[in-house]
């Protein structure tokens, strides 16, 4: 497909590039794994110079939603589960050691987006949404009680069974099943004592001091696509977070 540039703009040409380039990501031109053309090829597209592209696919690398690979191109990005695990799970065992992550499915149910749901999500109010709830255990300890929010129009095709079928994270499972990519996540980090509810599922007394992290996570094109709470258990685990 040919699409040069044909509308004048204040943005510098090579994010006018990665601009559509990731629109080429978000149409599924292109799926996680994937090679896009050459530099060559998409210079030729948008009618501009080959540093141009260059530059724009250098921006996309940094944001790790491509990568390069030394004599064979440039691929989209995917969760391998170490890079899920680095990226977008911050606790891990204080003592340092490595531990068996699993989980258990609580529930897994439609409901209707409040209104502040439906503000992070950038939906309507009252729009379908699944609602997950699980444990995430360590060495089959339970340490985390996740919530998941999911807008149902992305992910029509996300039932209990999928979900327990499904051997690996929640993030793999959207980007190979259903096509979506998580490319960054914010969240935001508080201190709370345990409900009644989560101490039974954590087997803590209520009151029990937790880190609460509210995650909202984006696939291209800035899109919110997933809200998740984690109430997590910090007595043997720490959050850890690595800026470079």
């Amino acid at each position: 497909m040919n699409n040069p540039l044909v509308h004048p703009s204040f943005q510098p040409l090579y994010q006018q590039i990665k601009s559509l380039l990731t629109q080429s990501l978000i149409s599924g031109e292109w799926a996680p794994g994937e090679a896009i053309p050459s530099e060559m090829e998409l210079a030729a597209r948008f009618g501009v110079s080959q540093g141009t592209v260059r530059k724009a696919i250098d921006e996309l690398a940094a944001e790790n939603i491509v990568v390069r690979r030394q004599g064979k191109g440039t691929y989209v990005a995917t969760h391998s589960e170490d890079m899920v695990k680095l990226r977008f799970l911050r606790l891990v065992a204080s003592d340092g050691s490595r531990e068996l992550l699993d989980n258990k499915l609580l529930s897994c149910e439609r409901s209707k987006a409040t209104a502040n749901m439906a503000r992070i999500l950038q939906i309507k109010a009252g729009s379908a949404v699944i609602d997950i709830k699980r444990l995430l255990l360590f060495s089959n300890k339970p340490v985390i009680l996740d919530r998941i929010i999911l807008p149902t129009v992305s992910f029509k095709g996300v039932t209990a069974e999928r979900i327990e079928e499904f051997n690996g994270s929640m993030y793999r499972m959207y980007e190979t099943q259903l096509g979506i990519r998580m490319v960054r996540a914010e969240e935001k980090l508080t201190a709370i004592g345990a409900d009644a509810e989560t101490a039974v599922l954590l087997g803590l007394k209520p009151g029990t001091p937790l880190l609460s992290i509210e995650r909202t996570s984006y696939t291209y094109g800035d899109k919110p696509m997933e809200w998740r709470l984690g109430l997590c258990l910090t007595e043997q685990h720490h959050y850890f977070n690595q800026f470079e």
